[in-house]
């Protein structure tokens, strides 16, 4: 991957790519999850101790193969009776129904091993699938080792099993590293599994785009593409109205009712939901929000935000963590909030800064108005009432409460409480000094405007 990141931490549709394979994983409901790290280890045992602390970590010093991998697994936690099911980290497209699929074919076939596999349009340089005449894994060739024959079998190893757990660890301890590579090799598991006379299977996966693992950052944004393609369909079938989907990116962890209404342009990250009716886009980016039903966002971004049914946000707004706006609400053209509560039916339609407030029902907060709420030291709360109207360039200096029914005057700076019902204007009263253009800024275009306006007033009708 060429990065200071682990390669099965870096993140497509909102999750590491280990953290799809463990989400397949779960929906097994498995005794025990464990997850084998070595290299940079301490980001993935910070990030199974964040996001998935249910997931026993256990160390591999030295990469000894994968072989060595699953023994390091079985030595660290214990004997592990029944079905133990092996995957990789590096795998995101992986769903849990083929997971659970690979399990129900080892258990009814009662093999001691059942290879996950798929056919490839180009299977050169994967390890080739042998099967006996009863349809079971006679062999693994690895496609150097290959004949031409069967170079021309178009199944291969996807390298993910399901194992007796009991003959798993007994055969763990016979696997050398006589190999070119002098690793333990999980793959040897079969051919002595099978040399002792027991059964060894393959499930076979008809989508073979699934299996496929990410290397480098190309496959990984392939990987995103396919994934996300997945994403939007499922959303889609369930009734969600996408328009226009290769312009469109979900977030695995998205939810969305019937009825719902993506445009093009649209990010839906983290854990949004939109409920039925809601239209999100052109053009916006949601994380960790809420829309409620039938209400509309349009060209604005929100972070850690709750909209209300029938609330309106944008064009180009951008509500901050925290903010929650009520029923039949709107926050309008420029409008910047953050930790604001605003009431049904309240407006901030155009060019505000609502930070650390508090807004009643069916107010109204004027053009071009700031919520200060910032002293330097620390951050105060403003509280403004029920059917209030705030003019137009207000600073609502905090903390500072206006009553329910108030008005403030257009370019007021409030600075103390506000009565209900009051009218409060806190300007300087506005003083006119005749002819000064023409005495301070003699010559200019201005200047010459205000002469000659001056000479049309004073001729006569």
């Amino acid at each position: 991957m060429k990065s200071r990141t682990l390669k099965v931490l870096h993140e497509l549709c909102g999750r590491a790519m280990l953290g799809h394979v463990l989400a397949a994983a779960r929906e097994l409901e498995p005794r025990r999850l464990v997850a084998v790290v070595g290299h940079r280890r301490e980001q993935a045992v910070a990030y199974l101790a964040e996001q998935a602390p249910d997931v026993e970590a256990v160390v591999q010093d030295v990469q000894g193969g994968t072989g060595h991998a699953v023994r390091m697994a079985l030595e660290q936690t214990g004997s592990l009776a029944g079905t133990v099911v092996v995957t990789n980290g590096d795998h995101p497209l992986l769903r849990g129904e083929t997971l659970a699929a690979l399990v129900r074919t080892h258990r009814d076939e009662g093999n001691a091993v059942t290879v996950l596999t798929t056919e490839m349009p180009d299977a050169t340089g994967y390890g080739r699938m042998i099967r006996a005449a009863d349809g079971s894994v006679e062999a693994i060739v690895e496609h150097k080792d290959a004949t031409e024959a069967q170079r021309a079998v178009t199944e291969i190893n996807v390298g993910m099993y399901a194992f007796d757990g009991t003959l798993l660890e007994d055969a763990l301890k016979r696997v050398t590293t006589d190999n070119a590579g002098g690793e333990e090799y999980l793959t040897d598991v079969v051919g002595i599994l099978r040399g002792d006379g027991h059964r060894a299977g393959a499930h076979l996966v008809a989508d073979w785009v699934e299996t496929q693992g990410v290397n480098d950052r190309v496959q990984l944004a392939q990987a995103r593409r396919q994934l996300n393609d997945r994403i939007l369909e499922a959303h889609m079938r369930a009734g969600v109205t996408i328009v226009d989907p290769a312009s469109t990116w979900i977030d695995a962890d998205v939810t969305a009712e019937p009825d719902a209404v993506v445009h093009p342009g649209t990010q839906l990250h983290g854990r949004t939901h939109l409920e039925a009716g809601a239209s999100v886009g052109p053009n916006c980016t949601l994380t960790d929000t809420r829309v409620g039903a039938d209400a509309s966002v349009v060209n604005a971004v929100c972070v850690g935000a709750e909209i209300g049914p029938e609330a309106s946000v944008g064009p180009f707004a951008y509500l901050r963590p925290g903010t929650r706006l009520a029923r039949k609400g709107k926050i309008g053209t420029y409008v910047e909030t953050k930790n604001a509560e605003i009431g049904e039916g309240t407006k901030v339609p155009h060019l505000t800064y609502v930070g650390d407030a508090e807004i009643g029902d069916h107010s109204n907060i004027g053009a071009s108005s700031v919520f200060v709420n910032y002293d330097g030291v620390r951050k105060s709360r403003s509280v403004i009432g029920s059917h209030v109207k705030v003019g137009s360039d207000n600073m609502i200096v905090a903390p500072v409460t206006v009553g329910d029914g108030a008005y403030t005057a257009a370019g007021s700076v409030i600075i103390q409480d506000v009565p209900p019902g009051a009218m409060a204007v806190a300007r300087a009263r506005q003083r006119n000094v005749e002819g000064w253009v023409e005495r301070k800024r003699p010559g200019t275009p201005a200047a010459e405007a205000a002469r000659r306006a001056a000479q049309d007033r004073d001729e006569p009708a």
